[in-house]
């Protein structure tokens, strides 16, 4: 796979490999020297069960993920799960709005809206993920006695945001009840966010905990800023 140092999903002790290769493609799991489990039983599971655990927020699939694979997708499943909260936001904008005009500077203006709903939910989660990171820093940095390596705690922060791509079907299968909704897609997000913090840095839950409400905290005083800096210009344009 390309790594020299692999994780027990079990015990989150270090091992050098997954599997031995014998002869005539015969592959043995390799054994944890700690707990005495295989290191990593998911290499044997499809996909689909991986995804499942995962979306269960299971810790044995969150080290599997995070640990002992090569998944560099997190920048493009940013991009679309920033996407998607961008169409969430644009669509509700213009929801009770009347049928459109076919005028060309409206459909630009609305194409605009789209941009700049794209933009406030990408300032947004470089604020929850910065406000996470520099809290870690400080708070982490001092437990382990020493700098933290922040680029693996940026990569679990946005894999899992892969929830956000569940507001798809929340805007299509529109109901009076979305905005419990897109409560609960928050909510398994910020979850899946704290349990991949923990993963990573092997800490506890109430850390984990902490520094996801800092970065929510930050998220809401961006878009906070956000919301009054557009009616300013709204009333200073009127």
């Amino acid at each position: 796979m390309g790594k020299d140092v692999f994780r027990c999903v079990e015990c989150n002790e270090k091992a050098l490999e997954l599997h031995r290769d014998y002869n005539h493609g015969i592959l043995k799991i390799t054994i944890c020297e700690s707990c005495q489990k295989p290191v990593d039983k998911y290499i044997e599971y499809d996909p689909v069960i991986i995804l499942i655990d995962a979306i269960l927020c299971k810790t044995q699939a969150f080290r599997h993920i995070l640990f002992n694979t090569t998944l560099n997708i997190h920048w493009k499943l940013c991009v679309f799960c920033l996407l998607c909260e961008a169409y969430l936001r644009w669509s509700l904008l213009h929801r009770s709005e009347p049928s459109s005009d076919p005028a060309d500077i409206i459909r630009y203006t609305k194409e605009w809206e789209f941009y700049g709903m794209f933009g406030l939910a990408a300032l947004e989660l470089s604020a929850f993920c910065g406000g996470v990171l520099w809290f870690l820093w400080v708070a982490a940095g001092r437990l382990h006695g020493g700098p933290l390596e922040l680029s693996p705690l940026l990569r679990a922060l946005l894999l899992s945001c892969y929830g956000k791509v569940l507001l798809i079907p929340a805007v299509i299968w529109e109901h009076d009840y979305s905005p419990l909704c897109l409560g609960l897609i928050k909510l398994f997000v910020l979850t899946s966010n704290s349990q991949a913090i923990r993963v990573t840095l092997n800490s506890s839950r109430r850390l984990s905990l902490m520094a996801v409400c800092l970065g929510l905290l930050s998220e809401t005083c961006v878009s906070q800023a956000c919301s009054r800096w557009s009616v300013q210009d709204l009333l200073t344009f009127e």
